[in-house]
């Protein structure tokens, strides 16, 4: 009887990033008052977002919990899973896990971010890492970046196995394929949850091998005739850069590595050899208008349209050392990122305009698992549970879905949401919480100073623009000294809508002096009727609701 009434020991499950949205990856696993991190990415603002650079996770339950967490692992070494740690190792300095290439694109953004002193830990696929309760394995998996693994998490209630993100690829550029005896060994023994990357469910079949992309390449470079080419992918493609400069070698051409991001993460790669290049391959960006256009080959940064990337740059006519001839091949290697698509279709059209030729099409392939990949893992790993990560809503629907028609019972596929708190044992598991998690907002150097009534404010700006009212008072009288002055900026054209700004100060001298009548001094209060009145005015006159700033001044 005491057995059957002893309380059952749980592990929660807690994503703080990574669902409802792509990027921003990190999940805590929690059990026996211990917290293990798995990755700590970034979110890239949608165009909403005016100013905003980054987003990262929110760290309040970690800094409630500070002294429960005992380490981070890592899966992988994109952004979307690493960015955020250069803000998460400043107030936390707990031990960091990672393989080579991971830990080494870890060591740059630290470096630039100056951030010292981390403890940061290789490990090989295979290996096993005991932090507090938790043991967890590294395994070898495939994606559009090398060293990237899956994560088989022992806890005191069993196992939980995170996919990371991952394709099946038979063929891999570096390293060997997926480990699917591994995983099979794991189902073998009994997985109590299935964490696993839900990017491409909604893609029947299977995901190419990176491989296809290389005899793309020789197709292209085969047809390039006289024309230089220029190559536009992820800087952290590793795979996808060392098949370009295999091509570029294959045909006699140099080749030049353009963009920030792009000449660190190549560096970092040739450092740990993740790269292998002839000596002569690389020359330096100021030698490229020193060799003929079929011999020269450009890999830079720009893939998504980024405005200050070097393609745009050059597709502006902006770059220092690459102007666009006519002729030119440029190559896209990368699908927009949703949200993207607009300013990618920019710089193909000002690239075009500039008679260059345009490949945005059949040079890429996805880096993450299509349906019938999906399905095989589920049917190696046969967990109790399964909960898909890693996308937007439709993703997560897409592949809980597909999981339930391979005859997972409902009660056992979780779609949770960022903050959802999910409490596991071998019994039974639900969503037991719920954890308020505001996006934080990085703008330059500030984190989380920009919320969501600044990002109103700058939305209401950049739509209606803004009028500001100054009005001059007498001290110790209280009447009015100069004014109101009527400044516009992004709302009207001053010189050609005199009448409606005369109507502005006439509504503003009403409320005054209507103010002074009541007795109403409180300058507070006289803004907000100015700003009440006129906003009414504005928007009879017009249909447009500029931000309204009533400034108010007092001269002796």
């Amino acid at each position: 009887m005491a057995e059957r009434g002893r309380k059952r020991k749980k592990v929660k499950i807690i994503p703080i990033g990574g669902l409802d949205r792509i990027g921003s990856n990190m999940t805590l696993i929690e059990c026996d008052e211990q917290i293990l991190v798995v990755d700590c990415g970034v979110a890239f603002p949608g165009n909403d977002m005016l100013g905003i650079d980054l987003i990262i996770p929110n760290f309040d339950y970690l800094r409630q919990n500070n002294d429960k967490i005992v380490g981070v692992v890592l899966t992988h070494g994109h952004e979307d899973h690493i960015g955020a740690l250069p803000f998460f190792l400043r107030e936390f300095h707990v031990p960091v896990f990672g393989t080579s290439l991971t830990l080494a694109l870890v060591e740059n953004k630290l470096e630039e971010s100056n951030v010292s002193g981390a403890a940061l830990t290789r490990v090989k696929t295979g290996d096993e890492v005991t932090l507090g309760c938790f043991k967890i394995e590294f395994i070898r998996t495939n994606h559009s970046i090398g060293d990237s693994v899956a994560l088989a998490i022992t806890t005191p209630v069993g196992v939980i196995f995170h996919t990371g993100d991952f394709k099946v690829d038979y063929t891999p550029i570096h390293g060997d394929m997926i480990n699917l005896p591994r995983f099979a060994e794991l189902g073998e023994k009994g997985v109590l949850a299935l964490m696993s990357d839900s990017t491409n469910a909604e893609r029947p079949g299977y995901t190419m091998s990176e491989r296809t992309v290389g005899k793309t390449f020789l197709d292209i470079f085969d047809r390039a005739g006289d024309s230089r080419i220029i190559v536009a992918t992820f800087a952290s493609n590793v795979d996808r850069v060392q098949q370009i400069m295999n091509a570029a070698r294959d045909h006699g051409r140099k080749v030049v590595v353009m963009g920030r991001s792009m000449i660190n993460v190549v560096q970092t790669a040739l450092n740990i050899g993740y790269l292998e290049i002839p000596e002569d391959l690389l020359i330096d960006v100021g030698d490229v208008n020193d060799y003929p256009d079929n011999e020269i080959v450009i890999i830079t940064t720009g893939s998504q349209g980024e405005p200050l990337s070097a393609l745009a740059r050059m597709a502006s006519g902006e770059h220092r050392y690459v102007q666009i001839k006519p002729g030119d091949k440029v190559i896209f290697s990368s699908k927009p990122v949703p949200g993207n698509e607009k300013m990618v279709t920019n710089v193909i059209n000002e690239l075009m305009k500039r008679n260059a030729e345009v490949v945005y099409e059949n040079a890429h392939v996805s880096g993450h698992a299509s349906q019938e990949e999906l399905k095989l893992i589920f049917g190696l790993i046969r967990p109790r549970y399964f909960i898909p990560v890693h996308g937007e809503y439709k993703h997560l629907q897409a592949h809980s879905d597909l999981i339930r028609a391979m005859g997972q019972p409902n009660d056992r596929i979780f779609m949770m949401s960022v903050g959802d708190v999910l409490e596991l044992d071998k019994v039974e598991g639900k969503i037991a919480d719920h954890i308020e998690m505001e996006d934080i907002l990085v703008d330059g150097l500030g984190v989380g100073d920009v919320g969501n009534i600044v990002l109103r404010d700058r939305k209401l700006l950049a739509e209606n623009g803004l009028l500001v009212i100054v009005l001059t008072l007498k001290h110790g009288t209280g009447l009015i000294e100069a004014g109101p002055d009527i400044v516009s900026r992004g709302f009207v054209y001053v010189r050609e809508s005199e009448i409606l700004l005369e109507g502005c100060r006439r509504i503003v001298l009403d409320v005054f002096n209507n103010c002074r009548h009541r007795n109403i001094s409180d300058w507070g209060s006289i803004k907000t009727e100015i700003r009440d009145s006129m906003r009414e005015y504005l928007w009879r006159e017009t249909k447009r609701s500029p931000m309204i700033l009533p400034i108010i001044t007092e001269v002796h």
